[in-house]
């Protein structure tokens, strides 16, 4: 199995008021990922608030989920506003055991794709890690085009690109259109309630906010879906289906804090400004849980 296929599993990053790593409940969330079954563990995705930490936090969070597991690799987004930051964050992930990157192209101010390439160029070049595209359009204003893919996937240590789902609803077309404009990529999608049919569909890999939480229950749907078996990954599939409406309606990672709160994993709370949720949405959160 390559590093960018399966199921790949984004934790929170326990954190206090103060902004100090809770290196302890980070620990125990990285080792229920290995515990449950997945193939890598995402850190500092979105989920994992990257962009609101600093240099030196997300490098303890690396040192930190790395030291944590022994059977399962870490792949880390460093995403950043300028070049030379997002560079330093590739090395730190790279000499803190990192096995690959994530990187998207956030900015104030919206990215040309001649921007973008060049960012992703050096970024690449920081390192010998994998690198996996991320494409969040709602975050960052920007759009990857499979004709611009292709052209970063000639990048020698791009490898992989993770995909929202897309506005068409038609998952088997977006995922051929980049497989034909970049058939050396791994290509995979984030959008958890979609995921199921963008693995049936073929895709290599669902970066899965939800597996963070629930990797058990996520691999065994990974691995239904991926063997084709669409009665199995519907049964799976279908115990998630009340967190699926929630996320879908609020968002997912506000929700994925106050989840891991009734779960006991942590205390921690959303980075300010982000807020906790309600306590009518909590228990619906804590009704929807699939325990």
């Amino acid at each position: 199995m390559t590093l960018f296929s399966g199921l790949s599993a984004f934790p929170i990053t326990p954190m206090t008021p103060s902004g100090e790593l809770i290196a302890a409940d980070l620990s125990r969330l990285a080792r229920r990922i290995e515990a449950g079954g997945a193939a890598s563990i995402g850190l500092l995705g979105s989920t994992g608030t990257y962009m609101f930490l600093g240099q030196e936090q997300r490098r303890r969070a690396v040192a930190t989920a790395v030291g944590a597991v022994s059977s399962i690799p870490v792949i880390v987004g460093v995403g950043a506003m300028r070049t030379d930051d997002a560079e330093s964050l590739a090395r730190d992930a790279a000499t803190e055991g990192a096995a690959g990157l994530l990187l998207a192209p956030v900015s104030y101010t919206p990215l040309t794709e001649g921007e973008v390439f060049e960012h992703f160029l050096a970024v690449a070049s920081a390192s010998d890690l994998p690198l996996c595209i991320y494409s969040n359009p709602g975050t960052t204003n920007f759009t990857f085009r499979p004709d611009f893919v292709a052209r970063l996937a000639a990048i020698p240590t791009v490898a992989a690109i993770k995909l929202p789902l897309p506005s068409s609803g038609d998952i088997a077309a977006d995922l051929a259109a980049f497989r034909q404009a970049a058939p050396g990529l791994s290509v995979g999608y984030s959008g958890d309630w979609g995921c199921k049919e963008a693995l049936l569909a073929g895709a290599d890999c669902w970066f899965s906010v939800i597996g963070g939480l629930f990797p058990e229950r996520a691999a065994a749907l990974t691995a239904a879906a991926m063997k084709g078996d669409r009665e199995e990954a519907d049964r799976h599939d279908a115990v998630f289906a009340g967190l699926w409406d929630l996320i879908r309606a609020n968002g997912s990672l506000r929700l994925m804090y106050a989840a891991a709160n009734l779960l006991e994993l942590t205390d921690a709370q959303p980075p300010r400004p982000l807020l906790g949720v309600g306590e009518e949405l909590r228990a619906k959160i804590a009704s929807a849980l699939p325990i």
